[in-house]
């Protein structure tokens, strides 16, 4: 018994640390504050258009997801803290347009975020051809920056291994990209294959060879500052297609704080309600529960900073239903121990029993909220319904840990073992009544 007392008290210590850190970790170099989405942080919205007139039917889809992840890794560069970019096709209203919406929460400066996003340039390769008047033109080939996987600034002259004030740029593509830069190299030696950023030729080299390893050289006229900013724009992302932007908006900040003061608010009374339920109905196991709880939401919060999550209203909403189910796995076990007292059994051995008993009703159930989330974050097609599904499947797996070790351990640390008095067995009881 002294060891389960040990263990009892060794839970209830971390407890505390870990409430501990929770309240007071955001003082502490500000090294784990809670990051709050959009809607409860404030912050811009923009709207894009993408222009894929140029992109092949086919690759639509393809081009603006790799526009999305494009921007958003220029965005994360920049420092924002978790945002939201999502695609967006517009029906009728819409009229089939492709969108891009970007999120930035705590950016409320609109100037600011649209200097986040940047004028990231778009690059492509086009082959230089005549057409019946004898007139240049250039043909795309479908070699795009949405295939470019990084850029590097080089003042080599390249063949003699001297060096040079003109500075060079290498690209190399990711492994489709060589593949069609292979391609296109190897069926048009001896022409000139254009380089164009944002649809204005920088560069115009004559195939020479096959070039296998999928890099390609950019000597154009400019200074080596001049390279160096398209090098770094290029690294944060080479736009696969133009995007020009359609609307923006800021949400205040004092919305935010409304929002979060009332789910706040909502999680306190509902957290309140459960607990005085528990301890009216369930007598003591009730108070157990209520401390089992208190540490399920400790642990909560604090992996929410650790990791960190993105807090929304839609994932502050999965954490309260989270303390739903673990209320749920506590009722199921106090249940489960009152059956066994009526069969006469001592309360230790009602309690293991009912815990045993209990535990197949609680893995199942909590099995399926888990397979359930999975598949939400998954296949979720925003990071509302992410946010949401992470926050739940994370309440989940803390409720289970907390109802079957926490309560147990403590319940069991009490010291009434082979007890079959009156008093012991009133505590234990359930209802309103003896």
């Amino acid at each position: 018994m002294w060891k389960v007392r040990i263990v009892a008290v060794v839970l209830l210590l971390i407890g505390a640390g870990i409430g501990w850190f929770v309240v007071n970790s955001e003082q502490v170099g500000q090294k784990f504050p809670f990051r709050y989405g959009l809607d409860l942080a404030g912050g811009s919205h923009l709207l894009y258009r993408a222009d894929t007139s140029k992109v092949v039917s086919g690759d639509v889809n393809s081009a603006m997801q790799s526009l999305r992840d494009v921007v958003e890794k220029r965005v994360n560069i920049f420092g924002v803290s978790e945002p939201l970019v999502q695609v967006e096709r517009g029906g009728v209203v819409g009229g089939g347009e492709n969108r891009l919406i970007v999120e930035l929460p705590g950016v409320t400066d609109l100037s600011e975020a649209v200097k986040a996003i940047g004028q990231t340039p778009t690059l492509d390769f086009r082959l230089q051809k005549t057409d019946e008047t004898g007139a240049q033109i250039y043909e795309d080939m479908g070699l795009t920056g949405q295939y470019l996987d990084h850029a590097t600034l080089d003042f080599s002259s390249g063949r003699e291994g001297t060096i040079s004030n003109q500075p060079i740029i290498v690209l190399t593509f990711n492994p489709e990209g060589a593949k069609r830069f292979k391609d296109i190299t190897s069926e048009n030696v001896g022409k000139v294959l254009a380089i164009f950023l944002d649809d204005v030729i920088i560069s115009a080299p004559v195939i020479q060879e096959a070039i296998p390893n999928g890099e390609a050289n950019i000597t154009g006229t400019f200074t080596p500052d001049e390279a160096r900013e398209l090098v770094r724009n290029l690294n944060f992302g080479a736009l696969p297609v133009p995007i020009e932007l359609v609307s923006s908006q800021t949400i205040g900040a004092s919305l935010g704080e409304k929002a979060l003061t009332q789910s706040v608010d909502a999680g306190l009374w509902g957290f309140g309600l459960v607990a005085l339920f528990l301890i009216l109905w369930y007598r003591l196991p009730g108070v157990i529960a209520v401390v089992a709880l208190s540490l399920y939401v400790a642990l909560n919060l604090a992996i929410f900073k650790l990791i960190p999550v993105t807090l929304t209203t839609a994932g502050l909403a999965a954490f309260i239903l989270s303390i739903g189910m673990a209320v749920d796995a506590n009722i199921l076990i106090f249940e489960r121990m009152k059956e066994e007292l009526k069969s006469g059994k001592v309360l230790g051995e009602a309690i293991r029993e009912g815990f045993r008993r209990a535990w197949s009703s609680i893995s199942d159930s909590n099995l399926s909220s888990i397979i359930t989330g999975v598949i939400l974050f998954w296949l979720g097609g925003t990071a509302v319904i992410k946010g949401f599904a992470l926050v739940f499947i994370i309440g989940v797996l803390v409720s289970m840990f907390t109802a079957v070790t926490v309560t147990r351990t403590l319940l069991l640390a009490l010291g009434f073992g082979k007890s079959t008095s009156k008093a012991a067995h009133f505590l234990f009881g359930n209802g309103l009544g003896k």
